[in-house]
């Protein structure tokens, strides 16, 4: 995680209905050289500034396309730090995109590092010396423009949470090119194992959580832990794994536990639960349905008055939903009572946001996120061949709520 210096006292003295007109004002200055976008799971105050509102990597699809129908000049991501990358790798340095607080990370995506990724693909490679094994990393979108870049370069994709089974299966059949007779694939899923593993299960393969609720069943995935010797995890087992899974967790679906449906199940009969994969596999497993933001948000859309949900994903987007499901008759609750909160999005305040504005008034540009161009071609070749597996991205529209 980078270091944010703190802002100028004004800015911190602020409340927040002078810091919303400030920002109106700003917007109005600037006009179209500036292209706000919000991320769902950002707080209400930064949302209701933005021009385009999405998730992750379709953000920064829609973004790229509407600064060129614009011109704008710079993008502000009011987002985490691998989303603000993203931006850059898919409008090529094009425009200049800012992240208002330097210190907005991504806890999951730090937990897969460069050097880290190279001692596995390193191990695995040594497991199966004079094999015939084709090994395919693949990697979320929630993860550095280092590790998309190392996933570009060694033949694989990345995903995101809607098409993961898409570029699972095209992995499994070889990925660039068609395996070959006698040849063997093997998964590197990169940084989230619960997305790893819950698509896994999707796909047919046995999971070690199955295996270890069935002595019967042997277990085809295998967790690496990278600070652990070995990954943790003897030779035998690195070998045999058809998917190596990465020890890295969301900080917010991780809260999420089975008792969580067990008491919804128990005191709110009728009520759906619907998750998303991030969650571990033991509640995603229980739920009714599961699915990306976007799953999410289309399904409560389109459920008619009387339906009941409880949600299993950030609180900021779930109250949303409620608030607009209410007026539908449709009940939105949060799967659980605790704060299942992105704190490192929510260092994203109208503050910073006010004040990265101010300074595009006065010429300056400051916290700009630019990827190394040999970083930005790998990592956008990773990019690309997800996006060969699934449908264009339609042209954006100048708002998306």
């Amino acid at each position: 995680m980078l270091w944010q210096p703190p802002l100028p006292e004004r800015y911190r003295s602020m409340d927040e209905g002078t810091l919303a007109t400030a920002i109106s004002a700003r917007r109005a200055e600037l006009g179209s050289r500036v292209l706000i976008l919000g991320h769902h799971y950002q707080q209400d105050a930064v949302v209701q500034h933005a021009d385009l509102t999405g998730d992750s990597l379709k953000l920064s699809q829609m973004a790229a396309i509407e600064a060129r129908r614009r011109g704008s000049e710079s993008l502000i991501f009011c987002g985490v730090h691998f989303m603000a990358e993203t931006a850059d790798i898919v409008t090529d340095g094009a425009v200049n995109v800012i992240l208002p607080d330097l210190g907005a990370g991504c806890s999951m995506a730090d937990m897969a590092a460069w050097d880290d990724t190279v001692a596995c693909w390193d191990a695995i490679a040594a497991v199966h010396a004079g094999e015939r094994v084709r090994v395919i990393p693949i990697t979320y979108v929630n993860s550095s423009a280092a590790i998309k870049a190392f996933v570009g370069q060694h033949g694989g994709a990345c995903c995101t949470s809607s098409n993961a089974h898409l570029v699972f299966d095209w992995a499994l059949r070889g990925g660039e090119r068609p395996l070959e007779s006698g040849e063997r694939v093997k998964l590197l899923f990169l940084p989230d194992q619960h997305l790893g593993r819950n698509t896994a299960k999707s796909r047919g393969f046995v999971t070690e959580v199955d295996a270890a609720a069935d002595p019967g069943l042997t277990a085809q995935c295998a967790l690496w832990q990278p600070r652990k010797p070995g990954g943790g995890l003897t030779t035998s087992q690195l070998h045999d794994a058809d998917i190596v899974l990465w020890a890295g967790h969301c900080s917010v679906h991780k809260l999420f536990r089975p008792e969580h449906v067990a008491w919804i199940r128990a005191n709110e009969p009728g009520m759906k639960v619907i998750v998303h994969p991030e969650c571990c596999q033991e509640v995603v497993d229980l739920a009714d349905l599961k699915g990306s933001t976007e799953f999410i948000i289309q399904e409560i859309e389109a459920a008619p008055a009387g339906s009941r949900f409880a949600v299993g994903t950030e609180i900021h987007l779930v109250n949303r939903l409620a608030a607009r499901a209410a007026a539908r008759g449709v009940d939105v609750r949060i799967l659980s009572d605790c704060q299942c909160l992105c704190t490192t999005m929510y260092r994203i305040d109208q503050a910073h946001l006010l004040w990265v504005l101010d300074e595009l008034a006065q010429g300056r540009v400051v916290n700009r996120i630019s990827v190394h161009p040999e970083a930005r071609a790998l990592a956008r070749i990773a990019i690309d061949r997800m996006l060969s597996l699934v449908p264009a991205t339609p042209r954006a529209p100048v708002a998306v709520d």
